[in-house]
């Protein structure tokens, strides 16, 4: 049996810090805190050393950052879609033109392949707000992998673990979500098998962010590079 048929309609959901990308985030990190000191006018960069952003969503990032710095609650869900349309308006500001020397060894390869199969689905489930992610993966040539008005982003929910059933649901057809045996979440840190788990999905990692083998042994399986993702891959749905 072939691999294609062996895997029909099957959704991949990357991740994009760590996983399809390293070293992209100096101008996302700086749109975020820009964004905090236009909206809410706190400079929240002397307190980010006490928030780990690995795996977190960019509005759970502003609220961690917000919480600390002194600003109630209340507030910050009163202007989170201020902060969520600024930062996306300074990232484009500030985005390098091109990222392509950011997209880490074997992605390309492993999207091609992927690509290439008419009953594989390539998606994303990150953190990043959407308009981001969109922007960041273009600039790193990737972005074409990916179609619009598919996936799960930090826009839709601060909570990590909502984004993989909005991605089904927004994958699906008449009504019906994507089915859960179906569908694998790639990813780089715990939250992203925690996310994963919370909606019984399977989950590949890659040790390619800032947690080792040894942290995210919770997944499925983990490789050392995306390269090592298409034997595991070609395992898991022989």
């Amino acid at each position: 049996m072939s691999l294609g048929s062996a895997a029909p309609g099957l959704l991949l959901l990357f991740d994009v810090d760590g996983t399809l990308v390293s070293r992209a985030t100096e101008a996302h990190s700086a749109a975020l805190h820009q964004a905090l000191r236009e909206v809410h006018r706190v400079d929240a960069r002397r307190l980010e050393h006490s928030i780990v952003p690995a795996g977190r969503t960019d509005g759970e990032i502003a609220r961690l950052l917000l919480l600390n710095a002194g600003v109630p609650a209340e507030t910050i869900d009163e202007r989170a879609g201020a902060v969520r349309e600024a930062s996306t308006r300074i990232y484009a500001e500030l985005c390098p033109p091109s990222l392509a020397n950011t997209v880490l060894p074997g992605v390309v390869e492993l999207l091609d392949w992927w690509s290439g199969l008419e009953s594989v689905r390539l998606s994303l489930v990150t953190g990043n707000f959407e308009p981001i992610a969109r922007i960041k993966l273009k600039a790193a040539g990737i972005g074409h992998y990916f179609p619009a008005g598919q996936g799960g982003f930090g826009s839709d929910s601060e909570d990590r673990a909502v984004l993989p059933p909005r991605a089904r649901r927004r994958a699906g057809q008449g009504g019906v979500s994507f089915p859960r045996a179906q569908t694998i979440v790639i990813g780089d840190t715990p939250r992203d098998i925690a996310c994963a788990r919370a909606d019984a999905l399977r989950c590949f990692a890659v040790s390619t962010g800032p947690h080792g083998p040894h942290e995210l042994s919770d997944a499925d399986g983990v490789a050392e590079s995306a390269a090592q993702l298409r034997p595991l891959l070609e395992a898991a749905l022989s």
